[in-house]
């Protein structure tokens, strides 16, 4: 399987390599349908209390008809939720599997060609409406002819090809988007669509999907927790285009309150599924990379079936280490092991003076509440952030960006899993967890102790904005405070820039904490 990886991303540095011309033809076709929809919005619902909702409704179907890419793309913004406005992940959210189906006649022709035999040769029935469509492909229930029921993942017959036109156009607009939208520049749009090119790629061959499966069950076994479940793939039945697996039944994500009805406790799935996506990333360096509802159920049990394994993180001994270091430095408020972990994971560059960063950005200072500050007291915070950290280099890696995306995903779970639990509870539980089960080789490996004695929770009473007599915190008291720095937001006051704000946004937006504001 490292051949067909390294082909994958061969393949993706052959798309995106600089000063390639794009199909003329498909930019026309963006432009038309992404014009058409603002265009749209613009006469009907610009300025109108349904500005943000019509706009959303007006894009979705847009990106529905551009393709895969496009499609791919709108499930990324359905998976922000905290940083999207919400009625874009709401709307986006249809794109997970409920994009038009291919007709049943070109799913046959491609199992067909791919397994090289009849399809009543392999199954015994096969449902010709399928589960859930999506962007790269649809799965399709089957029963094979061993009297199995199983699930058939069929890739749309033309996605390769619509892919490489649109990563090409891609590639050359990214560079004239640097420096031009402060968040993208700091994420370096180029570096986007390479990390863009290389995950869509990998997902086109799910032969490389099917290890991937093996490889997060094999690290779940090595757990011993039985928290996840992973569908089983049926090597004999695994092409490029093709993946024939053990079907799971079970609650969806979403349905908090069937599961609760059911006698399971949601607020221990949401902190199972939390310690095993750390435990993995962390002790064992693979973790799935594309966590959203559309990718979870909740078995009977209150065991957690993960799906979709076309997106994974994998992650080299020193990349392993250093987010073990960003991770345990969170914990202990350790600034600078935070900075010097990211500077390891790739994220600045390897010359950076780290105690700079820590001055320039006044992250030793303590950290004022957004609630107290005005709109643009925040947003002119974030841009000299932006700006700052655009002087020292920094980027976004492959593997950072997978799992501070996941991370956001659990995060946002707590609104239905667990809106009443208290947050720093949930954090000694987890560090504990980590100390008992992993404490000495933790120690060993980066020289750092873990457990309750060394949490910081005044740190993250303080990063999430209450004062250090709050003894318990909930998701709705977050709520509270987000509802009130929205409405600031969209004051847009004319007050100054208070830069002692720095400390508080870093505290929020670094990727480290289980529990984010």
């Amino acid at each position: 399987m490292e051949s067909l990886r390294a082909q994958a991303s061969a393949l993706a540095t052959t798309l995106t390599k600089p000063g390639q011309i794009p199909s003329l033809v498909r930019i026309t076709q963006v432009g038309y349908r992404l014009g058409s929809a603002l265009i749209g919005w613009g006469r009907n619902e610009r300025g109108t209390p349904d500005s943000r909702g019509g706009v959303a409704r007006r894009l979705r179907p847009a990106f529905e008809h551009l393709g895969p890419t496009y499609i791919k793309l709108g499930q990324i913004i359905s998976a922000g939720e905290g940083i999207f406005p919400e009625e874009l992940v709401e709307e986006f959210r249809l794109l997970r599997d409920r994009v038009k189906p291919e007709p049943f006649r070109i799913v046959r022709q491609t199992i067909e060609e791919d397994l090289g035999r009849p399809l009543a040769e392999v199954f015994v029935s096969f449902d010709r409406t399928p589960l859930a469509s999506a962007s790269i492909a649809q799965v399709h229930a089957a029963t094979l002819r061993t009297g199995e029921r199983v699930v058939v993942k069929v890739q749309r017959r033309t996605v390769g090809q619509r892919v490489r036109k649109d990563i090409a156009a891609m590639a050359w607009i990214a560079p004239h988007l640097i420096g031009r939208i402060p968040v993208a520049a700091l994420a370096n749009p180029p570096a986007l669509v390479d990390l863009f090119a290389e995950t869509i790629v990998e997902e086109l061959d799910f032969r490389l999907e099917a290890e991937n499966m093996m490889d997060i069950a094999q690290v779940f076994a090595e757990t011993e927790l039985g928290y996840i479940v992973v569908p089983r793939p049926h090597p004999e039945l695994v092409t490029r285009r093709v993946l024939v697996m053990e079907q799971l039944r079970g609650f969806s994500w979403n349905d908090a309150e069937g599961m609760r009805r059911a006698g399971i406790d949601t607020a221990a799935v949401l902190r199972q599924s939390l310690i095993a996506f750390l435990e993995g990333a962390l002790i064992h360096g693979v973790f799935h990379g594309d966590l959203h509802g559309g990718n979870m159920m909740v078995q009977a049990d209150g065991t957690i079936a993960l799906l979709d394994f076309g997106i994974t993180g994998r992650l080299d001994e020193r990349k392993r280490l250093a987010f073990l270091r960003l991770q345990t430095g969170s914990t202990t408020n350790d600034i600078k092991a935070q900075i010097a972990a990211l500077r390891d994971l790739g994220a600045l560059p390897f010359d950076t003076d780290i105690q700079a960063v820590i001055d320039d950005l006044g992250l030793d200072k303590p950290a004022v509440d957004p609630t107290t500050l005005t709109a643009d007291e925040m947003v002119n915070e974030l841009r000299e952030i932006t700006k700052s950290l655009l002087g020292y280099g920094a980027r976004l890696p492959k593997e950072l960006m997978l799992f501070i995306k996941d991370m956001l995903f659990l995060n946002g779970a707590m609104a239905t899993m667990a809106p009443d639990v208290d947050i720093l509870a949930e954090i000694i539980a987890i560090v504990t967890f980590f100390a008992e089960r992993h404490g000495d080789r933790i120690a060993r490996e980066i020289g750092m102790e873990v457990g309750e004695d060394v949490i910081d929770l005044d740190g993250y009473r303080a990063a999430l904005g209450f004062t250090e007599d709050a003894d318990a915190i909930t998701f709705e008291d977050l709520q509270e405070r987000r509802a009130i720095i929205r409405a600031r937001l969209e004051e847009r006051s004319d007050q100054q820039q208070r830069p002692s704000l720095t400390r508080a946004i870093w505290r929020v937006i670094r990727p480290t904490r289980p529990i984010s504001a």
